[in-house]
């Protein structure tokens, strides 16, 4: 017979990431287990008690094969320097598995059977190709039932654009929007509170091929944004998923690199090891929607993580809407009356990038700081998932 526990509060303790890099930019180079290791230091602030506590690594990884195959969470956890006896796992729900990772390792406090836990996140489209090196698909994807799971992203874009009646014009003024917004933040230094800089070391010969020079890189800023991203510009771009469209590479997110990690604590660990807050992590909601508009998975999530919350829609403070694609997005915002000022203050993914797996976890560590520096109380991170599935978990500042 099981024994019936109390569910209890899971706090955030730490929340922290990588810089996102450009595909094939700064961390072109850089392997995505690394990535997450020096997360996983950054979190615990290389704390060998703290290390040493922790019960479990939850991971999220889109495409775990290859440089991010082989269970990358347990190889992350070994090359971080934590005790052997750490375990750590990988797991994959496409763009939200770095917030889903959050939610499970929560889920494990939340049940008693844990008191400290990490959720993460890693993902190098630099060295992982979307889709992954080898495309082995079902063939009954092409069946009548299941063609929508065969769509290509854009697709489901330019279907949820059409079927939502999103302009070309407002995605490109979305996207400038995002692109404003993040180098607004970058100049106030809104993001240095939640950015754990990554030191990229290269070598290479010197110019007479005689010896090996070692150069030093210090990578601290989010390379995505673009000056002079605007409507104008973005508006000459062409089409590129389906003709007369209006999808674009412009108002679509960026293929990216990075990783983040999220300290997770009970009470009584909070006690042990004399841990402060940041905030409490509060619940989290999936839902599935038709393959061919995945992208509108965030408007059936949302409410679904409210209603398990106990809390309205307008309540929430600061939300991180992933932007897949500014069609998504807005379709999302519109249908829901999602408060616009509230959505991305920082930019998202259309500046910011979209490390597949890995964005759930960063955007945590955005919301987090954010709530803390505006005094803010409830937070969201939500987002759309191939295959159609919805997004959202609710964290509160303290």
């Amino acid at each position: 017979m099981t024994q019936n526990k109390q569910i209890q509060d899971v706090y955030i303790v730490e929340a922290l990431r990588s810089p996102v890099g450009k595909r094939n930019g700064a961390f072109k180079h850089t392997r995505p287990d690394d990535l997450l290791a020096h997360c996983l230091q950054a979190v615990t602030h290389n704390s060998q008690d703290l290390q040493a506590a922790v019960e479990d690594i939850v991971v999220g990884c889109a495409m775990p094969e290859a440089e991010q195959g082989m269970n990358v969470a347990r190889i992350a956890t070994l090359l971080a320097g934590f005790p052997d006896n750490v375990p750590a796992l990988t797991i994959n729900r496409f763009c939200s598995s770095g917030s889903q990772a959050v939610a499970m390792a929560a889920d494990k406090i939340r049940l008693g059977e844990a008191d400290l836990m990490i959720g993460a996140g890693t993902e190098s489209m630099s060295m992982v190709p979307m889709m992954g090196n080898k495309i082995a698909m079902n063939h009954r994807i092409l069946q009548d039932d299941n063609i929508a799971i065969a769509y290509g992203m854009g697709l489901t874009g330019e279907k949820v654009a059409a079927r939502w009646n999103v302009s070309r014009e407002a995605q490109d003024a979305f996207a400038e929007q995002s692109h404003s917004r993040a180098l607004s933040a970058i100049a106030q230094g809104h993001f240095e509170d939640e950015i754990a800089p990554y030191e990229v070391i290269t070598t290479m010969p010197d110019e007479h091929g005689s010896c090996i020079k070692t150069r030093s890189n210090i990578i601290d800023t989010d390379e995505g944004p673009r000056p002079g991203s605007t409507a104008e510009v973005l508006s000459g771009l062409r089409t590129v998923f389906q003709a007369n469209g209006t999808v674009t590479a412009g108002n679509s997110s960026q293929m990216s690199d990075g990783a983040g990690a999220v300290l997770l604590a009970s009470e009584a660990a909070l006690k042990k090891y004399n841990l402060t807050p940041m905030g409490r992590f509060v619940t989290s909601a999936v839902v599935g929607v038709p393959p061919a508009v995945m992208g509108i998975g965030p408007k059936e999530a949302i409410p679904a993580c409210l209603k398990r919350a106990g809390i309205k829609q307008s309540q929430l403070d600061w939300i991180e809407l992933n932007e897949a694609f500014a069609a998504q997005s807005l379709a999302v915002i519109n249908e829901l009356g999602l408060d616009a000022d509230k959505v991305n203050p920082n930019g998202g993914a259309i500046a910011l990038g979209h490390p597949l797996g890995a964005t759930g976890a960063i955007r945590t560590a955005t919301v987090m700081h954010g709530l803390k520096r505006t005094g803010g109380r409830y937070g969201m991170v939500t987002m759309c998932i191939g295959t159609g599935m919805g997004f959202a978990m609710i964290v509160e500042a303290l």
